[in-house]
């Protein structure tokens, strides 16, 4: 089990979180953790910006009126 410390809002502190064994496969990389002191569980995942396309929009052209 890996071991980190994050902040648990039940227990209001502190609190080191590990990894329990991972059904789903994920080994190491599993994004799940339960607080050492109290065993609230938490979701863990890091979020990436969404890619920008690479197409070129075409221009917009306004009438005047």
């Amino acid at each position: 089990m890996s071991e980190r410390e994050l902040h648990c809002d039940i227990c209001g502190s502190i609190q080191p979180f590990e990894a329990p064994p991972c059904v789903d496969g994920h080994g190491a990389d599993c994004p799940e953790r339960a607080c050492a002191g109290c065993g609230a569980a938490i979701m863990m995942f890091v979020s990436t910006a969404p890619r920008r396309s690479t197409r070129r929009r075409a221009a917009v052209h306004h009438r005047a009126a």
